[in-house]
């Protein structure tokens, strides 16, 4: 009978190219969880992911399942799986799950967060798990355009640009609902802020740019009052940078109660 395991897991993205499987044979997150499973299951299958993080960047919290006919106890997933993967990857549960479970569109809300750093110099022990972006930073109008974006927007202007083919049907292209954001100071790190978003979905790098524009706001460097310009002109062009991914965290994947 067929088994549907759901994973909770952590990893470091720092030496992976991503969540996500790639042609060309690069280190993801994915391609090194399907290879252990294969070797405890005996037979090729998928795991799928809660979401496609990039390049560099972190989860606390991903959760990913697969299907599965085996019947070794749950350990196998967890334990087993532990000992056959890098140890920037962990496994923190499995558990058997309902045959109609998927983790990507079972889930209603995640949570990221972005952990940035302002002084001048980075130390070296922040520098894989914070953005380093210098200049000093006032968090009240960050907090104040963050609370604007609360909603449901078309959040195009805050997409990468040639992620997703704007022209296509269907679906509800660039609008999302952001539930919560927040922006707070990292205890016992001076000038480490941490800016946190909890929506129904995200685009690609649509966290990382949000970020970007947000601290650009709090250095002065852009208009709080621009935000609603922004939103409005629906173009990659008109928001901040793209934050680095180094200071992004998949925190959070929120699921209805069963």
């Amino acid at each position: 009978m067929e088994r549907v395991i759901r994973l909770l897991l952590a990893y470091d993205g720092t030496a992976y190219c991503g969540w996500q499987r790639q042609r060309q044979g690069e280190a993801t997150i994915q391609a090194a969880l399907e290879t252990a499973l294969q070797r405890i299951c005996g037979h090729p299958l998928t795991v799928h992911g809660a979401g496609r993080t990039d390049a560099g960047v972190h989860a606390l919290a991903m959760v990913a399942h697969f299907r599965t006919h085996v019947p070794h106890p749950l350990t196998a997933f967890s334990k087993g799986l532990n000992s056959l993967l890098a140890p920037d990857i962990r496994i923190l549960g499995a558990q058997e799950t309902n045959a109609d479970f998927h983790s990507r569109f079972s889930a209603c809300a995640k949570i990221y967060r972005y952990d940035f750093y302002t002084e001048e110099v980075m130390p070296p022990g922040l520098r894989l798990y914070m953005g380093h972006l210098p200049g000093a930073f006032n968090p009240q109008p960050a907090r104040q355009v963050l609370a604007q974006l609360v909603g449901t927007h078309d959040f195009s202007s805050f997409e990468r640009a040639g992620s997703r083919n704007l022209q296509a049907t269907g679906g509800r292209g660039a609008v999302r609902t952001l539930m919560q954001t927040s922006c707070e100071p990292i205890p016992y790190i001076q000038n480490g802020w941490s800016i946190r978003l909890q929506g129904d979905g995200f685009l690609r790098q649509m966290v990382r740019i949000i970020a970007g524009t947000v601290i650009e706001i709090g250095q002065g460097k852009r208009p709080a009052t621009g935000i609603t310009d922004i939103l409005a002109a629906r173009d990659r062009k008109a928001a901040g940078l793209t934050a680095p991914a180094c200071g992004l965290f998949l925190e959070q994947v929120i699921y209805p109660p069963e």
